[in-house]
């Protein structure tokens, strides 16, 4: 089992207005803030601030991105942040799902159809298991 220790791994140091964003964020955890948000133009550097605050705090993390696409480009980055500690992606399984359907004007019922994605569901199984199994793990996951 691992020790929980974040390592991580960069070329670059916090500049500009990232150090005073890493130190407010990590004073609002300590201070038990239960809701905190990071604002900043595309390639601003969020991610980097996340993965600093990530490191320096050395507690499981889950990272949640409102669709599968900013999900993946979040688990690549971590993943090179991070390679040494357990980054997990945690999605739908599904590449398809229909629910079901009424359609009361011509009495017509549509059953659910849907399509998993094996290497998905593979994935999540992952996920599981780093959580179970050690205190170092990102989970990188799409809401």
């Amino acid at each position: 089992m691992s020790t929980g220790v974040f390592i991580m791994h960069s070329q670059y140091t916090p500049a500009g207005d990232q150090p005073e964003a890493i130190a407010r964020l990590i004073s609002g955890i300590e201070d038990g803030a239960h809701h905190q948000t990071l604002k900043g133009i595309t390639g601003s550097g969020k991610t980097f601030t996340m993965a600093n605050v990530i490191h320096r705090q050395n507690r499981p993390t889950l990272i949640l991105a409102p669709n599968k696409t900013l999900t993946a480009q979040l688990y690549d980055e971590m993943k090179q942040f991070f390679p040494e500690n357990a980054v997990e992606y945690f999605v739908s399984y599904y590449d398809y799902f229909q629910p079901e359907v009424y359609i009361p004007g011509n009495d017509r019922f549509i059953p659910k159809d849907s399509a998993i994605n094996e290497h998905l569901e593979r994935l999540r199984l992952s996920t599981t298991k780093s959580l179970i199994e050690r205190r170092d793990t990102i989970v990188v996951a799409s809401v």
